[in-house]
């Protein structure tokens, strides 16, 4: 038998019956655990649990110090724990008690931030963007290519004098009813709200549900800075959307950068492609970053609430007061009804790929996810579209779908998205992505795809030091350095369709 060292597992937190594997454990290898040595039963993937005691069926296996489910059966020490022997608890709504953490001062250490300013746009008041480019948003699926064709031309003859000149294609805006409608325009308006773009372009075709006059009463930007026009009454849609660019594009071109205070930053708050290690290392390190954004005023932004399920206290207990308590939770139950009226379980989720690293139960990937929110109060609960306005962290509903809840976290106003990632996508957003891997493989085997490598933590680097390199990164990000994403042209949206289409 091998005895492996002691970093070939890791045990989180001292109430768990669980350990991680560091490395793929071969049947027979011997581990110590607690100063206890446990002999491995079966194989034991990397990323994937290990039994450290004996676990009767029916009783709750805990990792991260929090019940992840329940024993489907009972397991020995040094068994493999997944989808074979583990199950989830979940089943229906939930019923809250209202319990805050006591109020103390969320500990911080100030050198894990590099600079207390940014450097931004200044847009008026509390505005500010970290990019200055000009963005084409079409209200229907129509005109959508339109736009794009009007942005590959612009971008050849105006986009020395912005950031870039970008279309943002969906399929939606007619044949729409209700909230889908409704939801269709918010998050156009938002969008076009968004600080990042100096100017906006809005191309409608004319006879859609999603009418080119209600939407841009919507959008929050100076006249000047707006310009729209329905294709059906033009007669060459190309030449007039490439005619609003210019003056857009000569406007745009005198604006400058400015120190601004972290208080105006904001920070979308993403997780996609999960592994057992995403709650290791890149949740933990975000987590740290959203602290120490929340300490300074600024907003970081959590979503996905699907990802929440399961651990929901976790979060809840940070409530800032009882409102938003029962805020955030009623928005938690809706989204499980969402399920339920659909004849769905509310426990779908872990996905494929998130299995296949180790993830067992959407109880492990929630308590994992909601990571990414650090020990930050919960001040605000935003429904889908609305734009973020206060400071601390906020909670914006949405589904844990990388592409809507990127979108959604862009339309809340959103600088700049922390992506962490153990699968890995080439997916971007119309704001600069930075993806973070949570093991040292993807970073190795996708560098065009990964910005920041958070894996270093299980080699023994400070986590101080990996918050600060992180930090440099967003401040650098903010002044100007692209993301993988960007250097790709990887920019879409998604929005949220929930109901019927005529």
């Amino acid at each position: 038998m091998n005895t492996k060292r002691l970093e070939s597992i890791i045990k989180i937190h001292p109430r768990d019956n669980v350990a991680v594997a560091l490395e793929t454990l071969e049947i027979g290898t011997r581990v110590n655990v607690d100063g206890s040595t446990i002999d491995v039963r079966e194989q034991v993937a990397i990323g994937h649990k290990i039994a450290t005691t004996a676990i009767s069926s029916r009783t709750p296996v805990y990792k991260y110090g929090w019940c992840i489910g329940l024993a489907s059966k009972n397991i020995e020490p040094g068994e493999h724990v997944h989808v074979h022997n583990l199950e989830t608890q979940l089943n229906g709504e939930t019923s809250f008690t209202y319990s805050p953490i006591e109020a103390t001062d969320v500990k911080h250490v100030s050198t894990h931030i590099p600079s207390a300013t940014f450097s931004g746009y200044h847009r008026g008041g509390t505005l500010t963007g970290i990019r200055n480019e000009i963005w084409i948003l079409p209200t229907v699926g129509c005109v959508a290519r339109t736009c794009q064709k009007i942005a590959a031309e612009a971008q050849k003859r105006y986009g020395h004098l912005v950031d870039g000149v970008y279309a943002f294609s969906h399929p939606f805006g007619c044949s729409q009813l209700g909230d889908d409608l409704a939801n269709t325009r918010q998050i156009l308006a938002s969008l076009a709200s968004h600080p990042n773009a100096g100017a906006v372009l809005v191309v409608g075709l004319g006879c859609e549900n999603n009418k080119i006059d209600t939407l841009m009463s919507l959008i929050k930007k100076p006249s000047n800075r707006l310009a729209y026009f329905n294709a059906q009454n033009v007669n060459d849609e190309l030449e007039s959307g490439l005619q609003q660019i210019e003056g857009l594009a000569k406007l745009c071109a005198n604006d400058e950068r400015s120190r601004r205070p972290l208080s105006e930053l904001k920070i979308g708050l993403k997780c996609g492609g999960s592994d057992a290690f995403s709650g290791l290392t890149a949740n933990p390190l975000v987590g740290a970053i959203a602290t120490e954004l929340a300490h300074e005023g600024g907003s970081p932004i959590l979503t996905e609430i699907p990802e929440i399920f399961g651990a929901e206290m976790s979060l809840l207990s940070r409530a800032k007061d009882k409102p938003t308590f029962d805020n955030a939770s009623e928005m938690i139950n809706r989204f499980k009804r969402y399920f339920i009226n659909h004849n769905l379980p509310i426990s779908k989720n872990p996905s494929p790929g998130n299995i296949d690293g180790g993830i067992t139960t959407l109880e492990e990937k929630s308590l994992g996810a909601v990571q990414k929110s650090g020990d930050a109060l919960l001040t605000t609960v935003l429904e889908y579209g609305e734009q973020a306005t206060g400071q601390g962290l906020a909670l914006l509903n949405a589904p844990g779908n990388d592409a809507i809840s990127s979108t959604a976290l862009a339309a809340s106003g959103a600088h700049i998205i922390l992506f962490t990632t153990g699968r890995g996508t080439p997916l971007g957003f119309p704001v600069p992505t930075i993806k973070i891997s949570s093991n040292a493989h993807l970073a190795k085997s996708k560098p065009n795809w990964i910005d920041f490598d958070s894996s270093v933590r299980l080699d023994g680097i400070p986590m101080t030091e990996v918050v600060g390199n992180l930090w440099n990164l967003i401040l650098a990000t903010c002044e100007g350095k692209r993301t993988k994403s960007e250097i790709n042209d990887e920019r879409e949206i998604a929005i949220w369709k929930s109901g019927v289409s005529l």
